[in-house]
């Protein structure tokens, strides 16, 4: 690598490098506004060129970005690309990674409990670990392929939890009465219904087009997602492979679907008939709640009231994992509390099969 001082008084630095063909390429970076920076820069380069963590965390992570952003759906990375810049660079940009010592990952840690924002609400228990693990999966990634020796987040642990402690969900009865006050807005009815008689996620429901309902075995096909990402509209496959299913539809609702498809003008069968973002559906769902007098539960959560209804008839985990996308583990674990003990039961039939002595 090599400096040199531009005709306009900025600096360049001239630099090969091998690429992971094994080619010899060279490449310049311009623009710096003193030969101090353009010095830094390269010196960060030859660091990351022989995988030396003697460099900072910035640095660092151009390089995690450069590894891994390819490999993820566009909505997953962008939310680790808000939570590296807004959560993680601010705290850790200047530090050299092989530097960080679980001290400052736990002063890291408090900043992100004690705040509040001008409303004074803190992060949730549920985001605090979220932010923890987006920290420790960079210092893991410069573990296992980069030689970082540990990973400070690692030894200091974790805050917050996976889940909120109380799940929300509307009971049938809450639910209708909801439905009842959204009728006055056609779209946000038809919208609702699907939600909570399928059970499908927000994502899914918005990807929704005339070609997934087949009206004659009363089936929707769920084979993608749709995000709101930077002002454009974005379809992806769904959340996991378990989340391409087909799942069989209510008459009633089936029936509810066709009239809303026949009511959309030359509906094109590969285009989606729920035209509006997430937010619309916050809006609506706030309104409903408070005409109808139930309370205001969250969007994801008309899918936990979903699933409640299903346990509360008598469906296995296993069937009710299969309507909606899910793993079997995780009905059984997320909804444990829902379904019926049968403590009584195994202990009858356990004194049953022992028998008399």
């Amino acid at each position: 690598m090599a400096v040199y001082k531009e005709n306009g008084g900025t600096w360049r630095v001239l630099y090969r490098y091998t690429d992971w063909t094994g080619e010899r390429k060279q490449s310049t970076k311009r623009g710096f506004q003193t030969k101090r920076d353009a010095l830094a820069w390269e010196r960060e380069q030859q660091q990351k060129l022989t995988s030396d963590l003697d460099m900072t965390f910035a640095s660092f992570i151009e390089t995690y970005t450069n590894d891994l952003q390819s490999r993820l759906k566009e909505n997953t990375w962008a939310t680790k690309e808000y939570i590296i810049n807004h959560k993680l660079l601010p705290y850790f940009a200047k530090r050299k990674i092989c530097e960080i010592t679980p001290k400052e990952v736990i002063a890291w840690q408090n900043e992100m409990l004690n705040y509040k924002d001008e409303k004074g609400n803190a992060y949730s228990p549920v985001y605090l670990k979220t932010l923890h693990n987006q920290l420790s999966a960079i210092f893991n990634h410069a573990v296992k392929y980069y030689n970082l020796r540990e990973n400070p987040a690692a030894k200091v642990g974790n805050m917050g939890k996976s889940k909120n402690k109380e799940m929300e969900f509307w009971t049938k009865e809450e639910y209708l009465k909801f439905a009842d006050v959204m009728m006055d807005r056609p779209v946000s009815f038809y919208a609702f219904e699907v939600l909570y008689w399928t059970g499908i996620r927000v994502g899914e429901l918005l990807a929704l087009t005339p070609a997934d309902f087949d009206f004659e075995k009363s089936t929707l096909t769920i084979s993608k997602s749709y995000q709101r990402l930077k002002g454009r509209d974005i379809i992806t496959t769904p959340k996991t492979e378990k989340s391409n299913r087909t799942i069989k539809m209510p008459k009633f609702l089936c029936e509810e679907a066709k009239e809303y498809i026949h009511s959309l003008y030359k509906a094109d069968p590969k285009e989606r008939i729920f035209l509006f973002t997430k937010s619309y559906l916050h809006k609506e769902m706030t309104r409903g709640a408070k005409e109808a007098g139930v309370k205001r539960i969250r969007i994801h959560s008309i899918r936990h009231s979903a699933i409640s209804l299903l346990i509360d008839m008598g469906f296995s985990a296993l069937a009710i994992a299969d309507r909606v996308g899910h793993e079997s583990i995780d009905i059984t674990y997320n909804y444990a509390h829902l379904f019926p003990s049968r403590q009584t039961e195994m202990a009858d039939r356990l004194d049953n099969e022992r028998g008399e002595y």
